[in-house]
């Protein structure tokens, strides 16, 4: 039989272990809790550390003295904190509480979420109470241009805005709550500038070598559009000289301005226009006999093409491969170029037609009518009835009904009868009655005889280059 007789002296070394193990258990505690305690400290800065080591000082007895208080520096946002882009405060005045902001106009941007962003949604109403006019120079915020708001307290105090180089916008805050608006317009430079050049592949490509912007090329093009087809007319060794203005800000330029006048050499015959305001103050292009440049009807309905079929009248239909007469001319253009009407008139048909796709047919005065045909979509705000200026833009250039290619299906008729586009007599325009041609003279002989100069000139250089050329052969 077993019995339970319990030892003192064990019982005791017992008692003993167990106090040495706490004891340890609690060394180790201690001097992991001294260790993280240290390692903290360690990274305090100086000016902490300095505070924590610094023994215990009653403190000093309180003075009920006003002193008045420092200016708190503004804090400086980090990018991550700005938004939208762009907005960043600079130049910040301390002294008088003034924080400026300089932001660059975003597309889509409207006035109202400009000062909404900075709280300044209130001030919104007082600018209302503006002018019609200066509320219209508000409300046309350009993508890109520079805006400056001067900000006091949540008030906006100054309100700086440059729609363009020469026109800043001032908005500024009166005494009484409200706003005034100030203009201050730029003095501009305006200069005569011309340029001259031979086409060997397009008018483009000699325009862009001879240093003229694309405004220029296009502007050219349109003028002369009237009495040249730039896709068929052209041919190499084609030369033009074009005398135009440019506007200049403090010594620089700014932007082209309008042609003045140019001379143009196609297949040996010449033009030579100039650009001429009337009595009344209306303004135009001539020529130097004095007929109007402007005509009825333009040669071709796209800008900058090339013909990928003519007017014929046995074809082998693309799609249909049957010989079909083809009653119009096809210009290959990349899908959605507008295409322009090439006279005022009304639309009579807008939509599907057969094989035609989408198609618009304008009639015009005297039975002349025009059909653009294949469009992969319509101008906006048009309509069967509607009355279209001519150049005015009507559709774009798609592949719709039979087609294998995105192009522009062009036809003209006068009457029922169909005509080739390329080669049919257009009506001409009205030259200036013989009463207004000692006028016309008097204000253009000046412009025609710096043009003369000019291309006397430039033929001169090229016969020049052509003989040291053929010296060198």
């Amino acid at each position: 039989m077993r019995q339970n007789s319990p030892n003192p002296q064990w019982r005791g070394d017992s008692v003993r272990r167990k106090r040495l193990r706490l004891a340890i258990s609690a060394a180790l505690l201690t001097g992991i809790i001294t260790f993280v305690i240290s390692a903290q400290t360690t990274r305090l800065p100086q000016a902490a550390q300095a505070a924590v080591d610094k023994p215990r000082q009653a403190p000093p007895e309180i003075a009920y003295v006003e002193e008045q208080a420092a200016p708190v520096a503004p804090v400086q946002l980090a990018p991550a904190d700005i938004a939208p882009a762009d907005i960043a405060p600079t130049d910040i005045a301390p002294a008088d509480n003034v924080k400026i902001h300089h932001y660059t106009v975003q597309p889509g941007d409207t006035l109202s979420e400009i000062l909404d962003h900075f709280d300044l949604y209130k001030t919104m109403r007082r600018l209302l109470e503006l002018k019609k006019k200066d509320r219209k120079s508000l409300a046309d915020l350009r993508p890109g241009r520079p805006l400056e708001l001067k900000i006091k307290d949540g008030t906006l105090m100054e309100l700086a805005y440059r729609p363009s180089p020469v026109d800043h916008v001032i908005v500024s805050r009166r005494e009484d709550g409200g706003y005034r608006l100030d203009r201050h317009l730029q003095e501009v430079e305006k200069r005569e500038v011309f340029a001259s050049g031979v086409i060997i592949d397009s008018l483009y490509l000699a325009g862009k070598k001879a240093g003229l912007s694309d405004k220029i090329i296009v502007e050219m093009g349109d003028i002369l559009g009237w009495d040249i087809d730039f896709v068929y007319d052209i041919r190499s060794g084609d030369r033009f000289t074009v005398l135009y203005e440019e506007s200049y800000v403090n010594g620089k330029k700014w932007k082209d301005n309008h042609i003045v006048a140019i001379e143009f050499l196609n297949r040996k015959k010449i033009y030579r226009l100039a650009h001429y305001m009337n009595a009344a103050g209306t303004s135009d292009y001539y020529m130097e006999s004095g007929r109007q440049v402007r005509k009825p009807f333009l040669r071709n309905p796209l800008e900058f093409t090339r013909i990928s079929s003519h007017f014929r009248n046995r074809r082998m239909h693309p799609v249909l491969h049957k010989i079909r007469a083809h009653k119009g001319v096809d210009y290959a253009a990349k899908r959605g170029t507008p295409v322009r009407s090439t006279g005022a008139g009304k639309i009579i048909h807008r939509g599907r037609k057969g094989g035609y796709g989408n198609t618009v047919i304008i009639r015009h005065e005297n039975g002349y009518s025009t059909l653009y045909a294949h469009l992969s979509r319509f101008a906006r705000g048009q309509r069967n009835g509607s009355y279209v200026k001519q150049k005015q833009v009507i559709g774009y250039v798609g592949s719709t009904g039979l087609s294998t290619g995105p192009h522009l299906h062009y036809e003209f008729r006068i009457g029922s009868v169909h005509k080739n586009p390329l080669t049919v007599k257009l009506p001409d325009s009205r030259p200036l009655p013989k009463s207004k041609m000692p006028h016309f003279r008097e204000a253009t002989r000046t412009t025609f005889a710096k043009l003369s100069l000019i291309n006397q000139a430039y033929v001169a250089s090229l016969g020049k280059a052509s003989g040291q050329s053929t010296e060198k052969r």
